[in-house]
């Protein structure tokens, strides 16, 4: 009998047994082949570690702060942008430019240019905290242009009869939109909004390219540094986890926020 001819159901159940055989195969495959006195010894040196952690918290903590500080500035900018590009006349098409100017750079060439070209460009300026403020600023733009775009489908997405029955009230056109529109708009978008924050955790390590002091080190470059002082790979796997324990309840929160709003409509 082929393949084609089971059930539906029964045929989705065969391949997915099959998929998870094949994976467990691998799985025992890498188990028994792995030298894992070698991968013990480099990648989970115990003792390296125990020397890690005191430091390895503030470069967390570090990362935190940078990920909060650019998308709180970020999604204030993001809003002005969102609504001006809703509006008509000269501001919309300096909204637009904007948005696509800073969704279509890589952030990693928009964190160089705000950290070294604007300095070298400009003789005497400076931003506050110097390249790493540059590099904050950076984030900040970037996480502004792709949060304008959510904001701005968060906006559309609320029921027009929300804006005529303000008007009706005898609210004005920006009362409205401050104090109705917004904050519904807002409450759509939190789990695409917390997505972006979840990136934007991860785009701190770009701030690598900046250079940063002891004091100011965020998760990955504390790692690249450590491999470097260790000859172990054991800082990598630290970071790594330390990545996992912030981004993973966060993830979570996304699932459940979806599935939230989804039992509400």
């Amino acid at each position: 009998m082929a393949l084609t001819d089971i059930r539906p159901t029964v045929r989705r159940r065969i391949v997915r047994l099959s998929t998870y055989a094949i994976f467990v195969a691998l799985v025992v495959v890498v188990v028994l082949v792995a030298n894992w006195p070698t991968i013990g010894r480099y990648f989970f040196n115990w003792s390296v570690a125990k020397t890690l952690w005191p430091t390895i918290l503030r470069a967390a903590v570090n990362t935190i702060w940078y990920t909060l500080a650019a998308f709180v500035v970020g999604l204030v900018l993001a809003v002005v942008f969102a609504l001006l590009k809703m509006s008509s006349g000269p501001f919309k098409w300096f909204a637009v430019g904007y948005i696509e100017l800073f969704r279509g750079l890589p952030a990693l060439l928009t964190i160089l240019i705000m950290a070294f070209g604007l300095p070298m460009a400009f003789r005497g300026f400076r931003f506050p905290g110097g390249s790493v403020g540059g590099g904050l600023v950076a984030l900040v733009i970037v996480t502004s242009a792709y949060t304008a775009e959510i904001i701005r489908a968060g906006i559309v997405a609320v029921p027009t009869g929300q804006r005529e029955a303000a008007r009706s009230l005898g609210m004005g056109s920006l009362r409205t939109t401050i104090t109705i529109i917004l904050p519904q708009a807002l409450r759509i978008v939190i789990p695409p909004l917390t997505n972006e924050f979840v990136t934007l955790l991860k785009d701190t390590s770009l701030l690598y390219i900046v250079g940063l002091t002891l004091f100011q080190k965020e998760l990955t470059t504390f790692g690249k540094d450590g491999l470097s002082t260790y000859a172990s790979p054991t800082p990598l796997i630290a970071v790594a986890v330390m990545y996992l324990i912030i981004t993973i309840p966060l993830t979570y929160l996304v699932s459940r926020l979806e599935k939230s709003m989804a039992v509400k409509k």
